[in-house]
């Protein structure tokens, strides 16, 4: 028997199983260090009251002075850095990180958001300060829902539409934050929200997502199973129904799924109201009390609201017992053991994390790389990079010096957001004469019908119209407060007075006229690229945005980034946005000629790919190949780009992917460089969900399509490199 089994052996003696007894629990038997995080949640729990035990499974949770558990507000945001609280690095949206393809790198931001998260909390613990929202350790990010619809204005806050490469960013965020100590959590993490939920914004608190079981477990669940495998802490319970089930009062998600087949360990918690809509919204219920039972009974530890208030009530009712409230209440106990709450700072390797790593200097120049590494060129007619000597340029458009454009929702807060026009002023010779006018309005006609300047567009040498969207136009319902649609953007479309104010801009000159685009969701840029010489997308880029969109501009770094989304040309090529069916969606399963393919990203360079060969093209059971590919650059600058790695499953007719993402690798080459790019690919990677959602092993044909871009007639016309190799699965 071990040291913490007789240790807990002994307590138990000296306290009997019928409830430890005042004098046990003054001795604070939890508090013994020697004892294992679980060993020392049963001897809490037993020093509790029921009222004690209730108080602790709302967000804002209560002081219980005699038992050393401190009041906690357990809401606390860092989707892209620490958000709603103290200053804070501001790194792109998430939408942006996923453009990265960077694994490495997203792990490094997950590290550097939860050191300044910890700085925070170690001040406040040395100085006796409150626990406020905002200000905790427990993290209600990342979002790995799929990205399903471009017009969901959340989208922003996801990784995108492909399951694969949300798993592998959501995973190393959640790396990131939580650290690798073997006993103690930097800060505890948590995939949201789970699951089947992308939109429609406006009906989200009563809307009824039904999705059958192909696309539920190729699609909306492999994300948060990866999230699960990485460790990750807690998982958030979306306000939807799932087929229709509330998604914060499903056996089928939070027992089946997430439990029983996943083995999930953490804590569970509700999305904010989610609890309350069982009544209010979905009908599943009648009084908050029947509500704040089937939570519970469900597998929901955590409410963010004040439903759970009800559960005394539900109790005198009988519709819960001591054993489920227990049940509910172990894993957020535990939590606070692995945070540290209960230890002294001494003993935990995070408290010695001061402030000074708030916003610092290195930090800054991450949220600079990241940035760099997120922006995507889709078109460049050899007009990009600029010369920094130029002699005139002329920045325009209604979101060239505009904040909100660097930010994105659920963002921090800082005291050097760089906005386009400082970042291109910043960057260009001293004698470069540079000129600025907004020249339109965001979203609404200019009110003085006078001169936009547009003449001033033929005589610069070059033109930067900065174009697109704000947080105030698209996000979550109650903070996009310029949207007529809850956040979304339902017609996928630009303002309308954003593209007439480009087609003065285009005038009738061939002066190089370069677009930047900000926005969170794919846009219809048929006329933007029509018109445009150059378009960049620069996503809401963080703090240092506007120094990295000068930075590939003006060619210091070649663009890297790649789409985490398909754009597809127009809102007809897409179904119905209240269907749930991925039939027609995401690269996956679009038959229609996208605008810009998923994975599409350009460089300054050109990109060659030979040798590429596979061990052997007979792919048999519990065998893993290798594939390798030489890629080389042919151009004359150092270069960043992404090999993708894709599976086709040929005359299968059981509803699979048209293709379907299975690895990647960011890569670096100098002018002129070659280098040899290898995956392994398991033989599991041929497998596929049926329409029951078991898995099923392929046989027969198959091809491994290896490339910069998703596979696709539109790739190769846009000058995507992809190499097929042919194989039969045995």
């Amino acid at each position: 028997m071990n040291k913490t089994l007789v240790l807990l052996f002994i307590t138990l003696l000296h306290f009997p199983f019928s409830g430890i007894c005042q004098t046990g629990c003054d001795s604070k038997p939890w508090l013994n260090t020697e004892l294992s995080f679980d060993a020392r949640v049963e001897l809490l729990i037993n020093c509790m009251t029921l009222d004690e035990k209730i108080s602790q499974l709302i967000n804002a949770s209560s002081e219980i002075e005699r038992l050393d558990i401190k009041s906690y507000d357990w809401w606390n945001e860092a989707l892209h850095g620490v958000a709603r609280g103290p200053k804070a690095t501001i790194f792109p949206q998430a939408i942006g990180l996923a453009s990265t393809f960077d694994t490495e790198l997203i792990e490094e931001i997950g590290s550097v958001i939860s050191d300044e998260a910890r700085a925070v909390n170690n001040h406040l613990v040395r100085n006796n300060g409150e626990f406020i929202r905002y200000m905790g350790l427990s993290f209600w990010s990342p979002n790995v829902n799929i990205f399903r619809d471009p017009r969901w204005g959340r989208g922003q806050e996801t990784y995108g539409e492909d399951p694969f490469l949300s798993g592998q960013i959501g995973a190393s965020f959640i790396k990131g934050m939580q650290g690798n100590h073997p006993k103690y959590l930097k800060t505890a993490a948590c995939a949201k929200h789970f699951a089947v939920h992308s939109g429609p914004e406006a009906d989200r608190h009563s809307f009824n997502a039904v999705v059958n079981s192909q696309d539920l477990h190729e699609t909306y669940l492999p994300a948060f199973k990866a999230c699960v495998d990485a460790g990750v802490e807690a998982v958030m319970c979306a306000y939807n129904r799932t087929n229709n089930e509330a998604c914060c009062g499903s056996q089928t998600l939070l027992q089946m799924i997430l439990r029983d087949n996943w083995n999930f360990k953490g804590h569970v918690v509700s999305d904010c109201g989610a609890v309350r809509n069982f009544h209010r919204d979905h009908g599943l219920t009648k009084t908050p009390a029947e509500s704040a039972a089937l939570a519970l009974k469900s597998g929901t530890n955590l409410n963010c609201g004040n439903t759970y208030k009800q559960l005394n009530e539900a109790y005198s009712q009988g519709l819960i017992t001591d054993e489920d409230i227990d049940n509910g209440l172990r894993p957020l106990l535990k939590t606070r053991f692995k945070l540290g709450m209960f230890d002294s700072p001494e003993l935990n390797p995070y408290s010695t994390i001061g402030l000074e790593v708030i916003h610092s200097e290195e930090n800054i120049e991450l949220a600079k790389k990241v940035a760099q590494k997120s922006i995507v060129l889709l078109k460049n007619d050899n007009v990009l990079p600029l010369k920094k000597d130029i002699k005139q340029l002329y920045v325009s458009g209604p979101l060239a010096g505009d904040i909100r454009t660097l930010i994105g929702n659920y963002h921090g807060l800082g005291d050097n957001l760089v906005t386009l026009l400082e970042g291109v002023v910043g960057k260009v010779s001293p004698i470069t004469r540079v000129q600025y006018r907004a020249g339109a309005m965001i979203n609404q006609s200019n009110k003085n019908k006078g001169d936009n300047y547009s003449h001033l567009a033929a005589k610069a040498d070059a033109t930067i119209v900065a174009l697109g969207l704000t947080i105030v136009m698209e996000g979550e319902e109650n903070e996009a407060i310029g949207s007529s649609n809850k956040g979304d953007n339902i017609t996928m479309q630009l303002p309308e007075n954003q593209i007439e104010y480009l087609r003065k801009m285009r005038g009738k000159h061939n002066k190089p006229l370069i677009v930047v685009v900000f926005a969170g969701c794919p846009l219809d840029l048929t006329e933007v690229s029509e018109l445009a010489d150059a378009v960049i997308y620069a996503w809401y880029p963080g703090e240092q945005g506007g120094n990295a969109i000068a930075d590939v501009i003006f060619g210091d770094i070649s663009p890297s980034g790649k789409l985490p989304i398909t754009f597809p040309k127009n809102k007809e090529q897409l179904p119905a946005y209240e269907d749930y069916s991925m039939k027609g969606r995401t690269y996956k399963y679009m038959t229609k000629e996208p605008l810009y393919p998923f994975g599409y990203g350009l460089t300054y360079s050109k990109m060659s790919m030979t040798n590429v060969n596979i061990d052997s093209e007979i792919i048999k059971k519990n065998t893993t190949q290798t594939i390798e590919a030489t890629i080389t650059n042919e151009g004359n600058r150092t270069i960043e780009d992404v090999i993708q790695l894709y599976i086709t499953l040929k005359g299968n007719d059981e509803g699979v992917p048209l293709a379907s993402l299975k690895d990647f690798k960011r890569i670096t080459l100098k002018p002129k460089e070659s280098l040899k790019v290898s995956f392994k690919i398991d033989s599991n990677a041929f497998n596929y969900f049926d329409d029951q959602g078991n898995t099923k092993r392929h046989k027969g044909n198959a091809e491994i399509i290896v490339g910069n871009a998703s596979p696709g007639a539109r790739s190769k016309n846009l000058g995507a490199r992809l190499h097929t190799i042919n194989v039969k699965v045995k």
